[in-house]
């Protein structure tokens, strides 16, 4: 989708068409709010509040006759409390968070107004709901995944490159998820013989002064866990990977399609598309706090060959086979 298609599909009341905006008097306008932690021409936000779209135009919704969206974006992790303030302030029925970073900010701002998350990690454990059965408050929504991938990331990274002995788990050291899935990758790594050691990704010049220094020992990998900060410092970890020539290993898709070389991790765009069966069923009366956390149904394996050919890995048949995506 263009960015012109994209703004004068989700843009407001200017842009809907004089019919739809006659329609309005004779059917209910419902307001949904997204926070979204990327700025607004990026392909990644695009795509996934197109999935919600869709998902909601299947359920009978349409904007500009009965639904109104209200879009706000936060490319830096400090600024996402702002936005998701003013978005409460605009006193939407439902809100579409994506990641734990913007919806803990939501549920810091108000305990009242539905909040539907998307590509969040451990929602029980950062007390974003009660159980995953029963999330028992104004929040409920979809886990990006449990812990235990990260034993399938170590996994990938030694079938990438046979000779990594020690691996780099950069992680966000600040929200539960980012140590619940260093916990995870902690564990499982004396069994496959790695060592492993984190590195934080709070801040740009830490993150590369640590690779840095990780890069001069010998038999080393990357793997990237699920976080806002890692989105945010996404190119510069990606282009680091490459100066220093070690293969990495991301949780999910887009990393892949800027220049990362393999990611393994749910599918998002089906993620939004089931939030919005979410967001239609709380739209028609029901309560999140009734409604469970879903995990992930689909899992998706993406390689970046170019990328690989760039690091001189010669990557094994069986794993290419097995790729849901091969970019070239």
């Amino acid at each position: 989708m263009r960015r012109r298609e994209f703004v004068t599909l989700l843009g407001g009341a200017a842009a809907w068409p004089l019919a739809a905006r006659a329609q309005q008097q004779a059917e209910k306008m419902r307001r949904v709010g997204v926070l979204m932690p990327y700025s607004a021409d990026e392909a990644i936000a695009q795509s996934r509040v197109a999935a919600l779209v869709q998902g909601l135009q299947q359920a009978g919704w349409e904007i500009g006759r009965n639904l109104r969206i209200e879009l706000r974006w936060s490319p830096k992790p400090q600024d996402i409390r702002k936005q998701a303030g003013e978005l409460i302030a605009l006193a939407p029925e439902v809100i579409v968070a994506n990641g734990s970073a913007v919806t803990g900010s939501l549920l810091e701002t108000t305990r009242s107004i539905p909040i539907v998350f998307a590509i969040v990690p451990d929602p029980v454990g950062a007390g974003y709901v009660d159980s995953l059965a029963r999330p028992g408050g104004n929040a409920t929504g979809f886990t990006i995944f449990e812990y235990g991938i990260g034993g399938k990331w170590l996994e990938l990274l030694k079938e990438i490159a046979l000779g990594v002995t020690q691996a780099a788990v950069l992680r966000d050291p600040a929200i539960s998820g980012g140590l619940g899935q260093w916990g995870a990758i902690q564990s499982a790594a004396p069994s496959l013989g790695l060592e492993v050691s984190p590195v934080n990704v709070r801040d740009a010049n830490e993150i590369e002064r640590d690779i840095a220094t990780f890069a001069g020992k010998r038999n080393a990998g990357l793997i990237i866990t699920g976080s806002a900060q890692a989105v945010a410092h996404r190119n510069l970890v990606i282009a680091l990977a490459a100066r220093h020539k070690l293969p990495a290993i991301y949780f999910e898709r887009d990393f892949i399609s800027a220049g990362g070389l393999t990611s393994y991790g749910p599918d998002s765009l089906d993620q939004y598309r089931r939030a919005a069966s979410y967001v239609d069923r709380i739209l028609k009366g029901e309560k999140p706090g009734d409604l469970p956390v879903q995990a992930p149904t689909k899992y998706e394996l993406v390689i970046n060959l170019k990328t690989a050919k760039a690091l001189g890995l010669d990557l094994p048949a069986t794993l290419l086979a097995r790729a849901d995506e091969v970019i070239e």
